[in-house]
């Protein structure tokens, strides 16, 4: 790609990811792998940003995480999953964050099968009374064996040309952990043996993403520290890091 389509691409997706988030939704749904299901969750580390940070105490939250380890989006069965209580709640759910593996992006068939899933199941969703959302995963990084200098590249492109497509918004997770690293090199988000998975760091910095996108809110300030697992310091860091991506232009 030319250093003139990716400034054009960059302009329009930041742009993209800018967009309002769509007032307070209380019934959340992620569906995705492993990325999600380290260190407790990814939808408890958001539910603690949100509680944190609520103003409106009476604001029922019901969040699920539908995750198979080393999943492609397209092993879920959708349709079940986001029929009104079939898994736990009631209503249909507001917004469904939709997470693909890590390396979908790196090649053309599993891009092309991705972005189809992702029509399939923007649709169901739709049809259940829900938004769509998708979540974009980080790059790799060393001792990974698949790290290349353009994967966020290649993950941005994805996650941004197929949420356009379909008009769903991207949660730019990737960008964050880009920019985080960009900023302090030595930083720890992924876990050291697999350059991967996120550390706590890591998805506390996902959640942190997922709070400022999901609700339009800034999370500088916020309290929420996994009890007490997150420094003061590493947490304002994060914070800052999270809600400069998100806001973006």
């Amino acid at each position: 790609m030319g250093i003139k389509k990716w400034l054009v691409l960059c302009a329009l997706a930041l742009s993209f990811w800018a967009v309002a988030a769509p007032g307070f939704p209380q019934r959340v749904l992620f569906v995705g792998n492993s990325y999600f299901y380290y260190n407790n969750s990814l939808h408890n580390h958001v539910r603690g940003f949100v509680e944190a940070g609520q103003t409106n105490k009476e604001q029922k939250l019901s969040y699920k995480s539908a995750t198979i380890g080393g999943a492609s989006l397209d092993h879920h069965p959708i349709e079940w999953l986001t029929e009104p209580g079939r898994i736990g709640v009631k209503e249909a759910f507001e917004v469904v964050i939709l997470a693909g593996n890590s390396a979908d992006a790196l090649g053309d068939g599993s891009r092309q099968k991705f972005a189809a899933t992702v029509r399939r199941f923007d649709q169901i969703i739709k049809s259940h009374g829900g938004k769509t959302a998708l979540y974009m995963t980080p790059a790799y990084v060393p001792p990974h064996k698949k790290v290349a200098a353009d994967n966020i590249t290649k993950i941005a492109d994805m996650y941004t040309s197929v949420g356009r497509e379909i008009g769903a918004e991207v949660i730019p997770v990737g960008l964050a952990f880009a920019e985080a690293y960009k900023r302090k090199p030595d930083f720890q988000l992924h876990s050291e043996y697999d350059g991967s998975h996120p550390s706590i760091a890591g998805t506390y910095l996902a959640a942190a993403v997922v709070y400022a996108k999901l609700y339009g809110v800034n999370p500088l300030g916020n309290a929420y520290d996994f009890h007490g697992k997150v420094p003061a310091d590493v947490a304002r860091f994060l914070q800052e890091v999270a809600w400069d991506v998100v806001t973006k232009k």
